[in-house]
């Protein structure tokens, strides 16, 4: 329910503070380039107050990050016949997000897992990917209370919009961890521990 009460009403709040209305969609990738409706941001001042609370609205949000990075180049050389990269890291977020409700008790209830369309080939086989991971092709074995919906890519749901943000710094991360990275520094916090960190199961490298 913190998601509900929460979260979401402190997403729509920020953006009434900076737009004057909700209907703006926080995509990292404008964000960073400052395309529209972002273009304010080349203002070096209205950045920074913007970056710095959209950092506080990240680090006060209650939520859990169980994240996957593909090493693409490494996977196409360490194996033949390589699986599907992005049909991987649905297995290994999957497995990692079943052993978290596990761990709460809250693995037989309904979750829905949202993914973001990419077009109806591309979904009709990651649809087939994610039935064949719940009947149990996967290292926990059945996973009966996933529910995949697909989402446009426009979707102004504030769990996709959060999920958005914090890709990019985990990324950035994984390709150079020496580099400074402030966004990094506030999603690490959040990243599922189960074990001594940093070997938890909150980010699974790929291969490793």
């Amino acid at each position: 329910m913190d998601y509900i009460n929460h979260v979401v009403p402190r997403v729509e709040e920020f953006k009434f503070h900076h737009f004057g209305h909700d209907l703006v969609v926080l995509h990292e990738h404008e964000i960073r380039k400052q395309l529209r409706p972002f273009v304010f941001l080349k203002d070096q001042e209205k950045r920074e107050v913007f970056l710095n609370g959209l950092n506080e609205l990240i680090t006060e949000a209650d939520f859990t990050v169980i994240a996957t990075v593909i090493r693409k180049q490494q996977l196409a050389a360490t194996y033949v016949h390589p699986n599907n990269p992005y049909e991987l890291a649905l297995t290994f977020c999957m497995e990692r997000t079943y052993g978290f409700l596990e761990a709460l008790n809250q693995h037989t209830l309904k979750t829905h897992v949202v993914v973001e369309r990419r077009g109806k080939r591309e979904d009709d086989a990651l649809e087939l990917a994610f039935r064949r991971i719940c009947a149990g092709q996967n290292q926990q074995g059945p996973m009966p209370g996933f529910e995949i919906v697909f989402a446009d890519k426009k979707s102004n749901s504030a769990g996709l919009q959060l999920a958005d943000l914090t890709a990019r710094p985990i990324g950035r991360h994984v390709l150079d961890p020496e580099q400074a990275n402030r966004a990094w520094d506030i999603v690490r916090e959040k990243l599922y521990r189960r074990g001594p960190w940093p070997a938890g199961w909150g980010l699974k490298i790929f291969p490793p």
